[in-house]
């Protein structure tokens, strides 16, 4: 990885709660940043004023990773506004509960077109245009182990990233670029509180021997580690970042 001139990283769903996180611990490391959003315009835009404020370099890009030319789009702005790509974090995901018997057509398709549609062709993407040295990191998450009804779905759309993760790692390691994943237990931003009870939120940090929510922050550090010099020989793993859960 060349470390004379200034990295540069794409973030999907870089506009709040763990993107957000992750977008602004790149930046304090130097790395310039893309902050990519679907819908969130105002969000990303602060998350860049942030960056800025901080003495960093950022963007904000608005793309549906979901569409098959959304990925395709970031990779432009980002060799547009900075030369090149170093980093790819694949974050942006959508999570749609329900029994298996329950779940309908809409919104199976709707996560398996932004959760395997839109890694994948972000991993295709970095496959092809990251620098050498690059750094791919797409997440997961620590319910593909725990086989909890109702996350039929979107237990197996993260499954397939794994699964991808796995065989992409064998392709570019030629190149030098890592690929490894990121699957977060429950983490304590706006989105995961919504609508759940103070009694249900003891019950799930209890489930780690922490006896807490994770926070950005904590999956922003691994993140981090990740995206740096030091994890070269880290490559094709899942990081189960969740405080202990089994």
């Amino acid at each position: 990885m060349t470390e004379t001139k200034q990295r540069t990283a794409i973030v999907t769903g870089g506009s709040k709660g763990i993107g957000a996180a992750i977008a602004q611990r790149l930046a304090r490391d130097g790395i310039a940043v893309v902050v990519n959003y679907s819908r969130g315009r105002s969000e990303a835009e602060q998350v860049v004023s942030a960056i800025e404020s901080a003495g960093g370099r950022a963007v904000a890009v608005q793309a549906d990773l979901g569409a098959a030319n959304g990925v395709i789009t970031l990779f432009d702005a980002a060799e547009q506004a900075f030369g090149g790509v170093d980093i790819l974090v694949n974050n942006a995901g959508m999570m749609t509960l329900g029994a298996i018997a329950e779940v309908t057509d809409a919104e199976f398709e709707a996560q398996l077109a932004l959760n395997i549609g839109g890694v994948f062709r972000g991993m295709r993407e970095g496959a092809r245009r990251l620098r050498d040295g690059g750094r791919i990191i797409s997440f997961s998450s620590s319910v593909v182990g725990l086989y909890q009804p109702g996350y039929g779905v979107y237990a197996g759309t993260k499954a397939a990233v794994e699964a991808m993760t796995h065989i992409l790692a064998k392709e570019t390691a030629k190149r030098g670029i890592t690929v490894n994943v990121v699957a977060p237990g429950p983490v304590e931003t706006q989105l995961f509180l919504d609508g759940k009870s103070e009694a249900q939120l003891k019950a799930i940090a209890g489930m780690n021997p922490f006896g807490r929510l994770g926070q950005p922050e904590d999956i922003a550090h691994v993140v981090a580690f990740l995206a740096g010099a030091e994890s070269g020989w880290i490559n094709g793993q899942i990081i189960r970042a969740n405080g202990g859960v089994i």
